[in-house]
């Protein structure tokens, strides 16, 4: 009986990060070891609805629309602490969310920058000052219409998207060279 070994295809982006993004980096920071070199660990990406207080059915189609961009089953996301300002009590279900890691984060990462960002209208480049202190990076997209996997027709409303890149970096600085070598437009 003969065994059949199939080879798993590398998302671009992975590749692209061995062979470019490492060495540059270590030119770039004086890492003598390719292992020191920062790496993307996980990407977040997170829908919040304050509608959902009074109407649960909105996280639904929303749950459906993020896994759609993310090819991946989202979870659902209770608030922690009640809150009489805003109406909402513990355990109401209030946004919904997906973490992305290995070939996934790649593929996502990559149809971001390449398909999704260039659709963004009057788009100038991400806040370059938006990290954490620790690496990570946050931004905020206003309508999830820019990914290609939603259809414009079929939407009933038109919601925001928080995506946290989380990274291996120590210093923002590294954090920022990793992103910018791996594409990430940045506001000059």
């Amino acid at each position: 009986m003969a065994t059949v070994t199939t080879e798993r295809s590398v998302p671009r982006l992975k590749g692209r990060y061995r062979t470019e993004v490492v060495p540059a980096l270590q030119r770039e920071f004086n890492y003598r070891n390719p292992m020191q070199v920062p790496k993307l660990v996980k990407i977040v990406l997170n829908i919040s609805l304050k509608e959902a207080v009074q109407n649960a059915k909105v996280l639904d189609t929303a749950s459906e629309e993020l896994a759609r961009v993310s090819g991946q089953k989202p979870a659902i996301r209770r608030a922690k602490r009640s809150i009489a300002n805003f109406k909402l009590r513990a355990g109401i279900p209030i946004g919904t969310m997906v973490t992305l890691r290995g070939d996934r984060m790649y593929e996502f990462f990559d149809r971001f920058v390449s398909i999704a960002i260039p659709r963004v209208r009057d788009f100038r480049g991400f806040n370059p000052k938006a990290f954490d202190g620790r690496g990570n990076y946050s931004l905020g997209i206003t309508e999830q219409i820019i990914f290609p996997e939603i259809d414009y027709d079929k939407i009933q409303r038109i919601t925001g998207m928080n995506i946290t890149f989380v990274t291996t970096a120590t210093t923002d600085a590294e954090a920022k060279a990793l992103l910018d070598q791996m594409g990430l437009p940045f506001r000059k």
